[in-house]
This record gives C-alpha cells, structure tokens and sequence, in this order.
C-alpha cells in the first residue's frame, strides 16, 4: 500500500526551538526553529521547515540536503572563502561533509530536503530493488494498453458475430 500524500505550508506551519550549537556560533544569538514536515518510509529522506535569527555560524552537513529559501536573506561562505548572497527562491544544494558559513542578515525562513549519504553500491542495489518491486507489484502502462485492445477486439468480434 502507498504512502498518503503530505501537503504542508511551509512559509506558515509552527516552529519548535532548534538550538544551533554554542560551539558553532560566531557572532550574534542566532536562534533556530525548524519542524519536520514528512519523512520517508525507509527514513532516509525527511522534509523540514527551518528558521533563523540574525547572527553568524557555522553549519557543518551531515547529510545531503537541498535547501528552498522562503524568505529572509543570508550570506554563505564556503570553505574556500568564496561568499554568496541568497534570499527568497533560491535553491541551495550543501553535500553531506560540506561545511558553510552562515551570516543571516535577516530572519531567514526555508524548507530543506534532507537525504542520508548512501554509499554508491548501496544506491545501485536499492535503485534495483526499487525497479524490482515495481515490475513484480504493477503492471506497466503497455502490458495494460494491449490487455484493453484484445478485450476491445474480442467483443468486437462477439459483436460482429450475432
């Protein structure tokens, strides 16, 4: 059985206090709320709403994710020194063991996907189960578009017939 759908508002949904780590922050008392909106069935992926404060910090990524900026503005700087302004609708994509620079200038309010780092292999191997499972579970688009012609032929025939 399928997974129901998820539809959230973002921009709207309650935060609860997500505290960055005091180690990591440089300037300011940037305060982070986030909520987590849907996860996957295997757990690996999960959808968050995210927000922040003013302030400047480090993020360092322990998995994959892409992230939609709603609103607010911030500056990342990557390991390279190299800085970027992004404010409402741009997208960012931090890989897992990547490390930015935060400096939110003002409250920045985003939705992230999040992804588990998966191993290669790992990922070959379950793109094939996946493959697998919907062969054996559905029948594809084709197999049904001729199965409904030779219904369609058979009580043609019976109608031509009588």
């Amino acid at each position: 059985m399928s997974q129901p759908a998820v539809f959230a508002a973002p921009a709207d949904v309650e935060l609860t206090a997500a505290p960055i780590p005091s180690y990591w922050i440089v300037e300011g008392s940037p305060q982070a709320r986030s909520r987590r909106l849907s996860t996957s069935a295997d757990g690996t992926s999960a959808i968050i709403a995210w927000s922040c404060t003013p302030g400047r910090f480090h993020w360092h990524y322990t998995c994959d994710e892409i992230s939609h900026v709603i609103s607010g503005e911030v500056f990342l700087t990557d390991q390279n020194g190299v800085s970027r302004r992004v404010g409402p609708g741009d997208m960012v994509y931090f890989p897992a063991g990547s490390s930015m620079l935060w400096h939110v200038t003002r409250e920045i309010r985003k939705v992230a996907i999040c992804r588990q780092h998966m191993p290669r292999p790992l990922g070959y191997a379950l793109r094939a189960w996946n493959k697998l499972v919907g062969i054996l579970s559905e029948p594809d688009e084709e197999s049904e578009a001729l199965e409904a012609g030779a219904v369609a032929r058979s009580e043609a025939e019976r109608a031509t017939a009588v």
